[in-house]
């Protein structure tokens, strides 16, 4: 273990990527800090790099000529783009998955197929390249039913249809290229039941490390209602989750890396498991290439160790269990968006109080959709806008924080779920 500084270049500009460079600015490794393209909160800690995130040799270029120690790519864009490839191949040490790898997010046929040669227990499913055929799939099955755009779709892209009707709009919906490429191809899934939960893991290929679990809030409005979003709100851990299904969950992610690695496919990097908590124990969801968004400003926060040492053990082969540890605190994350967060909102709200919400113990406010405006102000510059976490010796303790936190922070258009959390307290039944 060496103990030079690097320094370091992080990819990405949301409440993730604030999180990932808090961490990695507190590692005894990290020299200088450069982000790209950041947002308003990261500023303080990073300087900005003028370079496209998605380009692989644009990216791998700058990398080297900076003399770039670590590459950390936080979102999904730049590794499907094969970002982490340019820059291995620049001789430089990165944090994610090759392309190859990356399409356990890509491309949601391509990780069910690799999840069916690993035995691992997931939706059935079919899949398919045209809209008269998929739509008489639908009409045979009928509702309820999941229709998922097989690639990237920032985000959106899945129809939980609890009727054949809703389905089949979100078959044309796909077909029609309202996402675009992504849904070229269609994935149709059955409904599974049961509450949610994300586990995230890092790995080099062979070794598997699994963090901290989470549970995340998708609707937009309390009592899981209304239209899904990116996250309303986060904690850890997941007091629901019974040491047997953690440990199914683990396994299961251990048997994907193998699968991988039996086919040639080096995954390093994290792997994001959401997984489904049914009567039949627990079922993917999803697979993703990257830390979760908001999961990881809950996740990080709670975990013991050196982030840049463990992001080159993942790139160099040498990831070993005792680089992570955790505590027995809570961590509770309550998201702020703008008024009309997932659909049409406005930007440029001045922000304040953040400063006084983080004199609050165990409180850190991470910014997601900020930036500072030409006269220096701190403004909204996206739908969810703040990730206001706090961290506490119990889970009441950190609920409360991080709402008292809430109130202290104000711009126009402020909105927020009331009940982040209380699935902790009500157990599978909330």
């Amino acid at each position: 273990m060496s103990d030079s500084k690097i320094d370091i270049l992080l990819l990405g500009s949301g409440g993730r990527e604030h999180a990932l460079l808090t961490k990695l600015a507190e590692s005894p490794r990290a020299g200088k800090m450069w982000v790209a393209p950041g947002n308003g909160g990261m500023d303080a800690t990073a300087e900005v790099a003028d370079l496209d995130p998605e380009s692989p040799e644009g990216v791998a270029a700058w990398a080297a000529r900076h003399g770039i120690g670590l590459v950390v790519i936080g979102p999904e864009a730049p590794l499907v783009a094969g970002v982490a490839d340019a820059v291995r191949a620049a001789g430089i040490p990165t944090f994610g998955p090759n392309g190859k790898a990356a399409q356990m997010e890509g491309s949601k046929k391509f990780a069910k197929e690799v999840m069916e040669r690993a035995g691992v227990p997931t939706a059935a499913y079919c899949s398919f390249t045209d809209e008269e055929s998929c739509s008489a799939y639908v009409r045979e099955v009928g509702g309820p039913i999941v229709v998922k755009a097989d690639g990237l779709a920032a985000g959106k892209g899945v129809i939980v249809a609890k009727t054949t009707e809703e389905a089949l709009e979100g078959v044309h919906e796909c077909f029609s290229g309202a996402f675009g490429q992504a849904g070229a191809t269609v994935v149709v899934e059955e409904m599974m039941e049961g509450p949610e939960c994300s586990l995230l893991a890092l790995t080099d290929g062979k070794t598997l490390v699994p963090l901290a679990t989470s549970q995340d809030h998708k609707r937009a409005l309390d009592g899981d209602l209304g239209p899904n979003t990116g996250g309303m709100g986060v904690y850890s851990p997941v007091p629901m989750v019974t040491p047997d299904e953690l440990a199914q969950m683990i396994d299961v992610e251990k048997r994907v890396v193998a699968e991988l690695a039996a086919e040639g496919i080096t995954y390093s990097g994290c792997l994001y498991g959401g997984f489904m908590l049914t009567k039949d124990g627990p079922k993917v969801l999803e697979f993703n290439a990257r830390f979760g968004d908001p999961e990881t400003q809950v996740v990080l926060p709670r975990m013991k160790g050196d982030l840049v040492e463990a992001f080159l053990a993942c790139d160099n082969g040498t990831l070993s269990e005792d680089q992570v540890a955790w505590d027995d605190d809570w961590a509770v994350s309550v998201v702020l968006t703008s008024a009309g967060y997932p659909g049409k909102y406005e930007k440029g709200k001045a922000i304040t109080g953040i400063d006084r919400a983080e004199q609050l113990e165990g409180v850190t406010v991470y910014h997601a959709g900020t930036k500072v405006d030409e006269n220096g102000q701190l403004v909204t510059n996206g739908g969810r806008v703040l990730d206001v976490t706090a961290v506490a010796p119990t889970f009441e303790a950190a609920r409360a924080q991080a709402y008292a936190a809430v109130e202290l922070i104000d711009f126009e258009g402020k909105t927020f779920r009331t009940d982040i959390g209380m699935r902790a307290i009500k157990g599978r039944e909330a």
